[in-house]
């Protein structure tokens, strides 16, 4: 399971209600590459693909590819605002290692 807190789940909320075309949710992806050798990668769609898992949180939809899921498996997803920025972070426990920005892991 992936889990979303308060905070992420509010910041997609706003995404999706601002935006400017029909939005069912929002996809969570992982690629290879970024420093660390994975990257997350993440982004409103209009609607999901036949083979995704869909996690549904508060009217909320997650749509996660089969490989991507595997990777995901576990994590938190936070939004955290801050002086230095304000972004998604991400507690994966399938990380072995991960790049000081946050957004790759090996």
């Amino acid at each position: 399971m992936i889990h979303l807190t308060e905070s992420a789940l509010s910041a997609v909320q706003t995404a999706i209600s601002g935006s400017s075309e029909p939005v069912d949710g929002l996809r969570i992806k992982v690629e290879a590459g970024g420093c660390a050798g994975f990257q997350y990668k993440m982004g409103l769609v209009r609607e999901g693909e036949p083979d995704d898992t869909v996690i549904e949180r508060e009217g909320v939809k997650l749509f996660i590819d089969g490989s991507s899921h595997e990777l995901l498996e576990g994590t938190t997803i936070d939004y955290v605002a801050a002086l230095q920025g304000s972004g998604f972070t991400f507690d994966n426990p399938n990380a072995q290692s991960s790049c000081s920005c946050g957004k790759s892991f090996g």
